[in-house]
């Protein structure tokens, strides 16, 4: 095929494209001045540093002189220039036992509470918590807990809408954390095949079926089965004819050799020792042979142990189609589900065959690799939580072993949890989260996590005063903390604050950058005084 040549762009699509293309790049460039003069002005404004808080809230210091431009409040009401109008309490300095200043479980005076009493058990609570890992630990040599938060009005603190919530006492858990995979009790996981060697006669089972223990899964035709099943009866009919040869004996009217007495015992001792070995050798395959069947007359013997094995729910539908006495039925061990089904009618089946796989699910394991850090503080018996990728719900089970090897491939230890799965829904191969149980305490003292801040080496909230809505002083106070377990969206305080204070949330960044901004300010007016 000869190529053609692509026709020309016609001139007027090509202007109105190199148009269009020069308009973007006039409103990129345009929208990026902006931006950059946006960020000039703010920072000329601010001269280039931290905003006041004053600035934030719209009450900016006004063209009077009274106003205190460290702390953005009118001079007059300011409680950090002028501490006599809200005086603090006697302070109580650094508290050595919780890590904390003003440490409000040894002196409730200084919490901000209605009743600022001591909640039972706070001492011993902290001590729980402080005791189970180490936990960042406050600077002695921190001065942030001496200052405070002021708000020129309350119409100003409602406009930067920050959140408060109390701090309150709930239910928190901390252990280790692994990561998990869920897989079958190998103890609970059969390999069925035939007992002896045959072929699939009939196979209705699928994969995923649940069985119970001793339904039939397959049937085989092995012709071992119909010879044993022969010679049983060969033992049973010598059984009886030796027997009743021996009492013909025992019962003539004649004379009696001892020695045709010795053969006779001898002989039905004999049959009864065949006869065992007849029972044995089905028992071997799989098939017992109920007492009874030894009182049932030889004649309807061979019609009974014709489907021996077979429950009668089947033996109907199975003479149906065969006459045949070499069925094996090949039975499940346990209750369970089938996983894997590797035959069909007509297939070969042997002892070394797997015709189906069957696992019970009811419990299954969860192998957590733990760090050989964290393996040494996991126990037998300890509580574990489990939750799979992806799904919210969350399995229970305890610790049920803990290797004393590390893994040479991920150079984890391995920790297997037993897990109850009575539902099926935890499934092998599945990946997902353990949390091994170490610490479990019902009453911790939990806030927002959005409440807790990190400043250099100190843990702060901001706790708003006692007086706040009654007083017009709208002031909030920084406390240092001690922080323990965390979750999703709360966060353990383990010292610092009791129950029933209330702490800045959302939004409490506000308050963070005014500290900032007053710390810088002391910083470089400590320097100039230097």
């Amino acid at each position: 095929m000869v190529p053609t040549a692509s026709a020309p762009a016609r001139p007027s699509n090509l202007w109105l494209h190199r148009i269009g293309r020069l308009l973007r790049i006039g409103v990129s460039l345009g929208l990026t001045a902006l931006c950059v003069g946006g960020v000039v002005f703010v920072g000329l404004a601010t001269d280039w540093g931290v905003p006041r808080l004053s600035k934030l809230t719209g009450d900016d210091e006004p063209a009077v002189k009274d106003w205190c431009a460290e702390h953005g409040v009118p001079e007059v009401s300011c409680v950090e220039c002028k501490p006599d109008l809200l005086p603090r309490p006697a302070p109580q300095g650094w508290c050595a036992a919780h890590g904390v200043f003003e440490c409000p479980i040894e002196h409730p005076e200084v919490a901000h509470t209605a009743t600022p009493t001591p909640s039972d058990g706070a001492r011993e609570r902290a001590e729980r918590a402080l005791a189970y890992a180490p936990r960042s630990e406050n600077n002695s040599a921190c001065k942030l807990h001496e200052r405070r938060i002021q708000f020129p009005s309350r119409e100003a603190f409602e406009r930067l809408t920050i959140g408060l919530a109390p701090a309150t006492l709930g239910p928190v858990s901390e252990g280790v954390v692994a990561p998990g995979e869920v897989s079958y009790d190998p103890v609970r996981v059969a390999r069925v095949g035939p007992r002896a060697a045959g072929v699939v006669w009939r196979a209705d089972r699928w994969t995923g079926d649940r069985v119970r223990r001793g339904d039939v899964v397959a049937l085989v035709d092995a012709a071992d089965i119909g010879h044993a099943k022969a010679e049983f009866i060969q033992a049973i009919v010598a059984e009886d004819l030796k027997t009743k040869m021996r009492d013909s004996l025992a019962s003539s009217p004649g004379t009696i050799l001892r020695k045709d007495v010795e053969a006779a015992e001898g002989a039905v001792a004999e049959a009864h020792v065949r006869l065992a070995l007849a029972e044995q050798g089905l028992l071997n395959l799989g098939l017992a042979v109920p007492p009874a069947y030894r009182a049932i007359p030889v004649g309807d013997l061979a019609a009974k142990i014709q489907y021996l094995g077979i429950p009668q729910s089947l033996v109907g539908d199975v003479a149906a189609h065969t006459r045949s006495s070499n069925l094996l039925p090949v039975t499940a061990p346990f209750d369970g589900v089938i996983i894997s089904r590797s035959t069909g009618p007509g297939e070969t089946a042997d002892p070394k065959g797997v015709l189906y796989t069957i696992a019970d699910t009811s419990t299954v394991w969860l192998t957590a690799n733990t760090r050989p850090e964290d393996a040494d503080r996991v126990k037998m018996g300890q509580p574990v939580r489990f939750r799979q990728q992806g799904r919210p719900d969350i399995w229970t089970g305890t610790v049920a072993w803990v290797s004393p090897v590390v893994d040479p491939a991920t150079r984890t230890v391995p920790v297997r949890v037993s897990l109850p799965n009575p539902d099926g829904q935890l499934k092998a191969k599945t990946y997902g989260t353990a949390e091994i149980i170490q610490r479990d305490e019902p009453h911790a003292l939990l806030v927002p996590s959005a409440a807790v801040h990190s400043e250099g080496d100190c843990r702060v909230v901001f706790v708003r005063d006692r007086n706040f809505e009654s007083s017009e002083y709208k002031v909030f106070h920084v406390r240092t903390v001690r922080v323990g377990a965390k979750t999703e969206t709360q966060t353990e305080i383990a010292a610092g604050l009791l129950p029933g204070e209330v702490v800045a949330t959302t939004g409490s960044g506000v308050l963070r950058a005014e500290l900032l901004r007053a710390t810088i300010h002391a910083d470089e007016e400590l320097t100039t005084k230097r």
